[in-house]
């Protein structure tokens, strides 16, 4: 496996950390907080232009009319009253939870059809008046809201955008409200979605809509070759998978000797020179030249210090 420092000296990754100040940026959905009774059935629902997921209660259920997976309904979200998904039962894990208001009907249906459709040509125009303006913004998305007289338009952009003209010539051609809204390069690539490095969808659209930072020093403790185009997405920033993946790597090192630790074999004091999570081995090199590989099993403590524990061990080569 690739020497991680070897390759911190041939290239400044650092530009692929997740920036605090997109934190502030990411589009969820606030909440509304509902006061629902102890044994209202809870739902985990998504937004379908956002890709994002948040819980809701159903107070107008019966036993004959449970919400199945797959069904529309009605939800508060901080833009507006719009539809949302089912995707099945959640327990009630959060304080935030919004309320759904009703099922939705066949005319909200047709509506939200007729809106996507609508949705592609303001997304045409938007761009246009984008290059006539010459911002240095992406348009990502547009999104008619259900039952509210607003449209959203979701960008992103490396810096602070003056928007203002632009909003003054959407709401001439449009003649309703209109909100434009900076993402960041990780919420894009949560609402586009798309196929990873790994050919799987991306995390962060098909795994889980909650972003979490991702930092260099997880691809450090997991002993990745710090190459960019082996550790970073889509998007520009790590990988999520490196977030997902932390613990695990954290945990199992809690469990086996530390690089660099030294212990007694066999008369021999041999030195930890590398430790193979992926593969569960830990390769150790001796005084005298010699390097073996041996099973974490092997390992143990003794007294507060490490030991190989077992007779007439089969050791490996490298």
């Amino acid at each position: 496996m690739a020497d991680y420092n070897d390759s911190l000296d041939e290239e400044d990754i650092s530009a692929l950390e997740d920036r605090p100040e997109e934190e502030k940026l990411d589009a969820v959905i606030v909440h509304t907080q509902a006061e629902l009774e102890p044994d209202t059935p809870v739902y985990r629902l998504r937004l379908a232009y956002s890709n994002e997921t948040f819980l809701a209660g159903w107070q107008g259920e019966t036993p004959e009319s449970c919400l199945k997976s797959g069904d529309t309904v009605l939800v508060p979200t901080r833009y507006g009253r719009d539809l949302a998904q089912v995707i099945g039962r959640a327990h009630c894990l959060s304080s935030e939870i919004a309320r759904i208001e009703r099922p939705a009907s066949a005319n909200d249906l047709a509506r939200a059809e007729r809106n996507r459709s609508e949705e592609q040509e303001a997304f045409a125009i938007c761009k246009e008046k984008i290059e006539d303006h010459g911002l240095e913004m992406k348009l990502v998305s547009v999104h008619y809201l259900l039952e509210e007289p607003k449209i959203l338009f979701f960008f992103t952009a490396e810096n602070r955008v003056d928007f203002r003209d632009l909003v003054k010539d959407l709401v001439t051609v449009f003649r309703t409200r209109i909100e434009l809204r900076q993402i960041g390069v990780r919420d894009e690539s949560r609402v586009v979605g798309g196929l990873g490095v790994c050919g799987r969808a991306y995390c962060c659209n098909s795994v889980s809509d909650k972003l979490k930072p991702v930092s260099i020093k997880m691809a450090k403790d997991q002993n990745l070759s710090l190459n960019s185009m082996k550790i970073s997405g889509p998007c520009g920033r790590l990988l999520c998978c490196l977030a997902y993946e932390h613990g695990f790597y954290t945990e199992q090192r809690r469990l086996i000797p530390q690089e660099g630790s030294r212990l007694s074999y066999e008369g021999t004091t041999w030195k930890v020179t590398e430790a193979n999570i992926a593969s569960g081995k830990i390769s150790l090199s001796a005084e005298d030249g010699r390097v073996i590989q041996l099973p974490f099993c092997r390992f143990a403590k003794d007294e507060g210090r490490w030991c190989v524990c077992g007779k007439n061990p089969e050791e490996e080569g490298p």
